[in-house]
């Protein structure tokens, strides 16, 4: 399968550089992947395409102030640190933008604050080891580490988080849950549409596109996901009740076809499940999820759900009808 086949033009002015007020108003395309029949609402209307009894499970993962800029120890050369994964109590996974940034280069963050190369790893990231902890800093220390592809500036940070947000560690927000307001979780739970949370703290896939030639030979990062036993139990009785399971985002989909691959027991370390066309679903039923980009792994994950030909054509037909694109855009429910 090539990489290139999930390739596809978008106009630039479709990708969505502020989230919509309020966040319940974005459009939301309903895909039916038996039929490929479309239909288009916006997301306040989810209530009403959903069934009672469904069960949504979400991504709480909270988005941590990732973005750091420092400066190279000695000679004052910028550095841009991106945090994706903390490696133990002082060692982080990060990507650097700067200059010859080897093994053992120093990195000033604060006058009395240093960070040291440690490793080189595969793929362009670094690990980078800090002179002390800086788990209780990163507010003062870093910024909200908006996609590339977003220029405009983020008046406000929680606007990258969603409402449920809760444990600290994501390098980009899981923004299908985006969307979601008190309100019309509310109205979800009146009509019988209960929600339940797993973890997933999403690192360096969401910003690059798979670069293989061959789909199949692209290596998917770890990242780091949590799942309780309660939780589990839960997802494991409305499989066997025969209701639906609801992916809310693709993050919440590699957990759940995770989990249900080791028998819906509690869970909690690094998972790398590449999912693309052929992969047999074990736990997903639908999947709420916003446009992603071209040749990215998420593109090929929802894909493999609704079927390419299905997939393709919900975007044109997106593209036609002018939704808004990538994080701050609008959503697709499949079916």
């Amino acid at each position: 399968m090539k990489t290139s086949d999930f390739w596809y033009d978008l106009p630039p002015e479709l990708i969505a550089q502020t989230p919509i007020e309020p966040r319940d108003a974005a459009r939301l395309l309903q895909l039916d992947r038996t039929s490929g029949a479309m239909t288009h609402h916006h997301f306040y209307d989810l209530p009403d395409l959903l069934r009672p009894g469904d069960l949504l499970v979400a991504n709480e993962s909270r988005v941590i102030p990732a973005r750091i800029f420092a400066r190279k120890a000695g000679s004052g050369g910028a550095i841009e640190i991106l945090l994706l994964r903390r490696v133990d109590a002082t060692a982080w996974q990060a990507l650097l933008r700067g200059h010859r940034l080897r093994v053992g280069t120093q990195i000033e963050v604060r006058p009395d604050l240093l960070a040291t190369v440690i490793e080189q790893l595969p793929g362009g990231e670094r690990v980078i080891r800090f002179t002390q902890s800086i788990d209780d800093q990163l507010s003062e220390l870093g910024v909200m580490p908006l996609p590339p592809y977003i220029h405009a500036p983020l008046t406000d940070p929680d606007r990258y988080q969603t409402v449920y947000a809760q444990t600290p560690g994501s390098a980009a927000a899981p923004t299908a849950g985006l969307h979601f307001t008190p309100g019309l979780l509310a109205r979800l739970g009146e009509r019988g549409i209960s929600m339940v949370h797993v973890t997933l703290h999403v690192g360096l896939d969401t910003f690059k596109p798979v670069e293989t030639e061959e789909v199949e030979q692209h290596h998917i990062h770890t990242e780091y996901a949590r799942i309780t036993a309660e939780v589990a139990a839960q997802i494991r009785l409305a499989k066997a009740d025969g209701r639906r399971v609801i992916a809310v985002g693709t993050t919440a989909v590699r957990v759940l076809e995770t989990v249900a691959r080791q028998g819906w027991q509690a869970f909690g370390g690094n998972i790398d499940l590449f999912i693309y066309p052929g992969f047999e679903f074990k736990a997903v039923d639908a999947l709420i999820t916003n446009f992603h980009l071209p040749r990215s792994s998420l593109l090929m994950l929802v894909s493999a759900l609704a079927g390419k030909d299905k997939i393709d054509r919900a975007y044109a037909e997106a593209i036609a009808m002018r939704y808004r694109f990538f994080s701050f855009g609008d959503a697709m429910l499949i079916l």
